[in-house]
């Protein structure tokens, strides 16, 4: 899927529209995104900063996203856990960063090679305008090759050195 159109779907999503998330930008080999969550009337819980549901649903699909796009089509990947610490109040605007580098991509790659599943954790910081942390997100992901692809795979593991 091209990333300006998830993008633009993303910010429409429900979800993310009617509780101020706003994707900044999703890079076009879904290595990095941006997200802010802005501060509004409805977004608000009782003591008047960021409410904690939409801190977390700022974070939620976006480790799954981008490395599904960026493993490609023969791996399944999902969502498997995931964690918040809440640091300080939020207020105002507040943003994340999702780098998903080469070195990670390969590790996946590596560990499910042998039809084996990798569970990973990612960590994310919420930060504000100030750039200090509001909260801590970790999401783990479940990344397995798919069925079709583990048949067609030879498997490397018997064989003696030559």
């Amino acid at each position: 899927m091209n990333p300006t159109l998830l993008r633009h779907g993303l910010n429409l999503w429900p979800p993310f529209l009617f509780s101020g998330i706003h994707v900044c930008a999703i890079s076009d080999d879904y290595r990095h995104a941006r997200v802010e969550l802005r501060m509004r009337p409805w977004n608000r819980n009782y003591v008047g900063t960021h409410f904690g549901g939409s801190l977390f649903a700022m974070t939620d699909p976006f480790w799954m996203l981008l490395a599904m796009q960026a493993i490609g089509p023969d791996y399944v990947v999902w969502d498997k856990a995931g964690t918040i610490e809440f640091v300080k109040p939020g207020r105002g605007t507040v943003h994340a960063r999702f780098d998903l580098d080469d070195a990670v991509l390969d590790e996946l790659r590596t560990a499910t090679a042998g039809g084996d599943k990798a569970l990973r954790w990612f960590d994310t910081d919420i930060l504000d305008e100030q750039g200090d942390v509001v909260a801590r997100v970790r999401k783990q992901l479940y990344v397995r090759l798919k069925p079709r692809v583990r048949e067609t795979t030879p498997d490397t593991s018997a064989r003696g050195a030559d």
